[in-house]
């Protein structure tokens, strides 16, 4: 059995690290479609014995986890925070207020956390007279944005 800091790592987390494993690999520039793959390209940063196929087959699969250094070395890999990675917690909020701040810096003055703008209002208006099928479209659309937004490094 994982351990991660002297406590035993559950079923559940192992599937849940394995699905934001998945989703990192699946968005990063990095196209890392095999254990094989993954495995390499992460031997490549990591300073230890390296690691597996076999190893990198089970973190995707769920059966396994990597150890928190090892977690640090995937999360800096496929630019996502490390917090993200090892237990699905978003940007902190003073992170996210710092991304706010630096969006309206770079003139991105649409970036509101207050009332609802007449803009956003038009495009409500043009959500509601969607099919139901383009409606769930835009959904997962902003869905993924989103979470581009809130849980991805910015350079």
């Amino acid at each position: 059995m994982n351990q991660t800091v002297g406590m035993a790592t559950t079923t559940e987390e192992k599937v849940e690290f394995a699905e934001r494993l998945k989703l990192a690999l699946g968005r990063s520039r990095k196209r890392l479609s095999t254990p094989t793959a993954l495995a390499n390209a992460f031997n490549l940063r990591w300073q230890g014995a390296p690691v597996t196929a076999q190893a990198a087959q089970k973190w995707l699969q769920g059966t396994a986890m990597p150890a928190p250094d090892k977690i640090g070395v995937l999360a800096e890999m496929l630019g996502v925070p490390v917090q993200w990675l090892r237990y699905g917690i978003a940007a902190t909020a003073d992170t996210k207020a710092t991304r706010l701040n630096e969006a309206r810096a770079r003139g991105y003055e649409g970036v509101q956390t207050g009332a609802v703008t007449a803009e956003e209002l038009r495009l409500v208006e043009r959500l509601r007279g969607m099919t139901e099928v383009r409606r769930e479209l835009v959904k997962r659309l902003v869905a993924e944005l989103a979470l581009e937004q809130e849980m991805w490094l910015r350079n």
